[in-house]
């Protein structure tokens, strides 16, 4: 049989006109297709700005950077997520600590927030920004999250990585109607693509001009905003240190070409997960609880073994690999990684994020997964159970 793996990118004729045009037009990059797309996702999300980068990577990066985090300042996200989350924090000298989870959802637990921030204000170790994860597509509780962090003075960055498409409280998840800035990722396999790329979107004109300025190696080019008399037309100024985060025009082609089928790419996945949801009824795992309140893009469908056993979990997943089923891990806790280890982090530290990871299971998901196929993932999970 068939491999069957985790995650597929979608790619349409539509898509493939639309990077050819790109191809044959005057610009490859720096041209008037990445502006498009910016404002298309920023209409699409209901943000007033959006700057597109080269990775979500990159956007959580600049967003860091925007906010002006730097060394001595702290940074908090979730355990449960890809490391970018947090290295993000460290890329600017800050140091980094994390929030456990809702075992329930795999999202940053608010309760566990607030318990933490009420500690951190009583030491002086407050944190100048957290990143509440919005794990598989679903948002995170932003409403109680942003009241803590509001209490406390701290800003918020959404890594909405898998989130495009999704809502929470009836409005876009990247809005930042809760947040300072959120950062959107396209990698292959997320909702949409730009085969690499991301998205930071926010409110706020002056954090994305300072975002879209640092994303081309610090370079202001508006005359107006120089800071040296003009030295004549060819004029321009490296006015902080910057990188090279651009997204090309062939990029933002596809991007705009996908961004056309979202709600379609969405509707999909969240009815393959119902597929799951009834196929898996009568086995002893449970699907992320996905709340009231929120509308998930389904990135991911994560099953929790009900057996608390490491040794169960590691079988099960390997019995699945072994039989062509590309299942995965979304993710090991951060904090247990070597790098993170090496800086003072150890097991025990957040049990909700631990237990987690030794029950966690993605099962395959994306647009154009046969339900036979779904059938056969289920049959294989209840004989390894």
């Amino acid at each position: 049989m068939q491999p069957i793996p985790y995650g597929r990118q979608t790619i349409t004729p539509a898509d493939i006109e639309a990077v050819s045009a790109a191809l044959t037009s005057p610009f490859l990059t720096q041209g008037p297709t990445v502006p498009a797309f910016e404002a298309a996702v920023a209409a699409r999300v209901g943000a007033s700005h959006a700057v597109a980068v080269n990775s979500a990577t990159s956007a959580l990066h600049l967003a860091c950077l925007a906010l002006d985090l730097g060394p001595g300042d702290r940074l908090w996200t979730s355990p449960i997520t890809f490391v970018a989350s947090a290295n993000c924090g460290r890329y600017c000298g800050a140091d980094v600590a994390f929030v456990d989870i809702d075992p329930a959802t795999g999202l940053m637990d608010p309760d566990a927030l607030q318990r933490q921030l009420a500690a951190a204000a009583a030491n002086g170790t407050l944190p100048k920004v957290i990143v509440p994860v919005h794990l598989t597509g679903t948002s995170c509780a932003m409403a109680p999250i942003a009241a803590a962090a509001d209490r406390y003075g701290v800003q918020l960055i959404e890594d909405a990585s898998h989130a495009i498409g999704a809502r929470y409280a009836g409005q876009p998840v990247g809005s930042c109607a809760h947040s300072a800035i959120s950062v959107f990722s396209f990698h292959p396999v997320k909702i949409i693509t730009t085969a690499e790329g991301g998205m930071a979107t926010t409110n706020d004109a002056q954090l994305a001009a300072r975002m879209a300025r640092l994303r081309s190696h610090g370079i202001e080019r508006e005359r107006e905003l120089f800071e040296l008399p003009d030295a004549g037309p060819w004029a321009y100024e490296q006015q902080e240190l910057g990188f090279n985060y651009r997204l090309t025009d062939l990029q933002a082609a596809l991007g705009l070409s996908q961004l056309q089928r979202l709600e379609a790419i969405v509707a999909e996945r969240n009815r393959l997960l119902q597929v799951y949801r009834d196929l898996l009824s009568s086995l002893p795992v449970r699907l992320l609880h996905i709340p009231a309140d929120c509308h998930s893009s389904v990135h991911l469908a994560v099953i929790r073994l009900q057996e608390q056993d490491p040794a169960q979990h590691r079988r099960v997943f390997e019995g699945l690999r072994a039989a062509g089923i590309g299942v995965q891990l979304h993710y090991a806790p951060v904090h247990l990684q070597p790098y993170y280890r090496r800086l003072g982090w150890k097991p025990g530290d957040f049990p909700a994020a631990e237990a987690y990871a030794s029950s966690a299971i993605s099962l395959p998901l994306f647009p154009g997964l046969s339900e036979s196929d779904q059938q056969r993932v289920v049959n294989t999970l209840r004989q390894l159970l």
